[in-house]
């Protein structure tokens, strides 16, 4: 499809992960939805900071991660 096909009700396509779970949420929140994230023993270096000579925690995660939304009554 050319952009000159895309109509104002097109979907977005989503390039990064965190795009990809903004997305995911926003669609489900209000719907009694659960977002469920598993992780086995996951490694990630969390930077302090931007920049080239920032230091990095090491962050372990083995578990799950639950999101859940609810609508409000």
């Amino acid at each position: 499809m050319s952009d000159s096909d895309s109509s104002p009700e097109s979907v977005d396509e989503t390039t990064t992960w965190p795009d990809l779970a903004i997305g995911l949420y926003d669609r489900l929140t209000g719907r009694n939805a659960e977002i469920v994230y598993e992780f086995e023993d996951m490694h990630v270096d969390v930077p302090s900071g931007t920049g080239e000579d920032v230091e990095h925690a090491p962050w372990h995660v083995d578990g799950t991660v639950r999101i859940t939304t609810r609508e409000e009554e």
